[in-house]
């Protein structure tokens, strides 16, 4: 008999362990530029969600949300050198703003 099974992997547990790499090389390697963990984590979050959608299977909005986010955070921070800024810029807090901001009005949109 033909073995008909197929292989469905579970896409979260694969992009928690992604994120669990990613953070011990950002402990191991304190060198890495800013930014390089916030950009590592958005395009994690991404692609579980651009996976999720090429299977078939419901993309989450909040991790959309949060890899869109990290991404901006991690290309700000790594751009910041870049910017020569005269003061220091609260990025991460903007950040939390714009996406308490974004969850407060879609939850006031149902």
């Amino acid at each position: 008999m033909e073995n008909t099974r197929k292989y469905n992997p579970d896409l979260g547990a694969i992009a928690w362990g992604a994120l669990f790499i990613l953070w011990g090389i950002t402990e191991l390697f304190p060198s890495l530029p800013e930014g390089t963990g916030a950009l590592g984590i958005g395009a994690i979050l991404l692609g579980l969600n651009l996976a999720r959608s090429i299977k078939g299977q419901p993309t989450s909005g909040i991790s959309t949300t949060f890899g869109i986010l990290a991404l901006l955070l991690g290309g700000l921070e790594l751009a910041r050198p870049l910017l020569h800024l005269s003061f220091e810029l609260p990025i991460f807090a903007i950040l939390l703003l714009a996406l308490g901001s974004i969850l407060l009005m879609r939850s006031m949109k149902k």
